[in-house]
This record gives structure tokens, C-alpha cells and sequence, in this order.
């Protein structure tokens, strides 16, 4: 079955590890298969350039790796400067597809897109939450959107949890959380502080959720935000918190409350490819496999899934651009 191949496939890879497809920046980045020429075991040939949200990466490494297996004439790069970043490398014609954790800005990178005249259509693959989480010696069950608020709005003193609760504990705090590039960062700061960018600036910071995952499990004090699918991994080393608007309807982000909605920080993810990329067979290929395996890839790179009603939408989509 090919849900157990692409397991094993990962299994052999190493879990959200750099393997065959490139990982990080651009610096960071490395190639797999022929540039530009079919070998055997794919007719298909050409290099398709992807960089954009590090909680997309996982799902695009993984994509993008067993797409090659079929298709070894095919060279994909993945990088991840956050969604932010990958939109500028979009809009600038730099790459094919762009991931992202939100969608594109229609003031700020749509313009530049068009002004670049790069066009592009959104194609739903997965779905995410937020994970806010805390060392494991900082044993907190469930923070309120108001109690986020106050730890992480603009100008915030905070200096640790009981400053915020008298119940909670008085451990100094670390916080850890994603770069202004990140999508990530975003929705977070949107969602809990009521506009998106305005936060506190005394925080580590990384585009690298593995690196805010290092930070927070390291830290007896260590609470941060990441894309779920790095508390999945990482969940020996972390101790999850409930959102909620109020202490009674405080809920965990899991695959079911991820999908359904419950979960306060839930969003989608997406990709973005360009029309000038789609007119070549190879990005038309991949973005077909992408959405026609799009569960089977979301759980081996151990990201929630699409809903089946999302998925029919993201496969209209996909046939509809393709011209089928």
C-alpha cells in the first residue's frame, strides 16, 4: 500500500531530517537527481525550485522525495525561510512553488507579485495548529488567549507566568519563537494579540522550528510557539498547553480538533505555484501527485491532513489549473 511506502520511505529518510530533497535556506540548500535530464524510472525531466514556510517543509521534503522516486529526472530543491521569505523569492520569479502557513498578503506581497508579474493560484494541502508549549519542568495545563496576550503583546514585562496568574508559577521565563518572516509568526501574533506583527521583541527568535523546539526543551523556564507537527515530533522532550478563549473551553491541538476547528490556533497550509511554472510538465505533475496523495504525504511528514471536503477542493483546483 502506498501509505506504508511512503512511511517506510520516511522511516529510511530519517523523520522531518534532510534527505534526498534539499533542507534550510538557501545557503543550506542541496540537489537531488539529474538537472534538466531523465534517468531511468521517470520520463519526466527539469528542476522545480520550492522554499517558503518551515511547517510546510516537512510536507514538501516528503512530497518532493517520493514525487523523484517516480520521477528521478526530476531535481527538487525545498528551502525554508519562512513564508514570508519564500513570497519574496516568489515574487521576485526565484522559485516555482512558494509554501506557506497563511495566505498571501493582498497589500503587501500581491502587489509585488504583480508588479513582477508573477501569477499564481493558492492550493490548500494540509492542515496545522500552533502549538504553544512549555518545558517539561514548567508543568502548565492551559493558557487563555488573554494570559497569551499578556505574555506576548507589544511593551510586555512579563518576567514569568505568575506575573500573569498568581496559580501559575513563578519560573523566569524564556521565550522562544518564530522570525518576522514566518508565517507562523503571523497568525500568532494576529490571533493573540489582535494585529499581526505587534509582539514583544525580547524573545529568541529563529526561522528554524527545530531550533525554538532546542530552546524550549532545553530551558527549564522555555515556553514557545511552532507548527504542531514539531511538538509531534519532539513531544518526549515538551509539555503541550491548552488555548482557549476562557479556562473552560481550553483545548489541546490534536489531528481531530486541528481539523474540526476546536482548537483556537488551527489554520491551513498551502502551496503556491506560478502560472509561468505550471506551463511545464514536470511542476503540472508534481502539483497533481501532491494533491491526488495528499493525505498519505501529510501523515508520514506527520502533519494533519486536509478534511475529504478540503482535499475534493484542492484537487478541482489542481485539475482545473492543469487544463484536465
Amino acid at each position: 500500500m502506498r501509505s506504508n511506502r511512503i512511511l517506510l520511505t520516511f522511516a529510511v529518510a530519517g523523520t522531518l531530517a534532510c534527505g534526498v530533497v534539499a533542507c534550510g535556506d538557501d545557503e543550506q540548500q542541496t540537489a537531488s537527481g539529474g538537472a534538466g535530464e531523465s534517468t531511468s524510472g521517470g520520463e519526466l525531466s527539469g528542476k522545480i525550485a520550492i522554499d517558503g514556510s518551515s511547517t510546510v517543509g516537512p510536507f514538501a521534503e516528503a512530497a518532493a522525495e517520493l514525487f523523484q522516486e517516480e520521477n528521478s529526472g526530476v531535481q527538487i530543491t525545498v528551502g525554508t525561510s519562512g513564508t514570508g521569505g519564500g513570497f519574496e523569492k516568489f515574487c521576485a520569479g526565484e522559485t516555482d512553488i512558494s509554501d506557506a502557513s497563511r495566505p498571501i498578503k493582498p497589500d503587501e506581497e500581491a502587489p509585488v507579485c504583480k508588479k513582477g508579474g508573477v501569477q499564481y493560484h493558492e492550493v490548500q494541502i494540509a492542515n496545522d495548529g500552533i502549538a504553544v508549549a512549555t518545558n517539561k519542568e514548567l508543568a502548565v495545563d492551559c493558557l487563555t488567549t488573554a494570559q497569551l496576550k499578556k505574555v506576548w503583546n507589544k511593551g510586555s514585562k512579563i518576567k514569568s507566568l505568575k506575573d500573569v496568574d498568581s496559580s501559575l508559577p513563578d519560573t523566569p521565563l524564556s521565550l522562544y519563537g518564530p522570525g518576522t518572516d514566518s508565517g507562523t509568526f503571523d497568525f500568532f501574533t494576529g490571533e493573540i494579540n489582535g494585529e499581526e506583527g505587534v509582539t514583544r521583541e525580547d524573545y529568541e527568535a529563529s526561522e528554524d522550528d527545530n531550533q525554538l523546539v532546542t530552546g524550549v526543551a532545553g530551558d527549564k523556564g522555555g515556553l514557545g510557539y511552532f507548527g504542531f507537527s514539531y511538538y509531534e515530533q519532539n513531544q518526549d522532550k515538551l509539555n503541550l498547553v491548552g488555548v482557549g478563549e476562557d479556562a473552560s473551553n481550553c483545548v489541546k491541538p490534536s489531528a481531530e480538533t486541528i481539523q474540526d476547528g476546536s482548537y483556537f490556533l488551527a489554520r491551513p497550509l498551502f502551496m503556491y505555484p506560478s502560472d509561468k511554472a505550471l506551463e511545464r510538465p514536470e511542476v503540472k505533475a508534481f502539483m497533481e501527485f501532491v494533491v491526488n496523495n495528499a493525505a498519505d504525504i501529510a501523515t508520514a511528514a506527520k502533519i494533519v491532513p486536509m478534511t475529504d471536503e478540503q482535499a475534493s477542493e484542492s484537487k478541482d483546483e489542481v485539475a482545473k489549473l492543469a487544463g484536465s
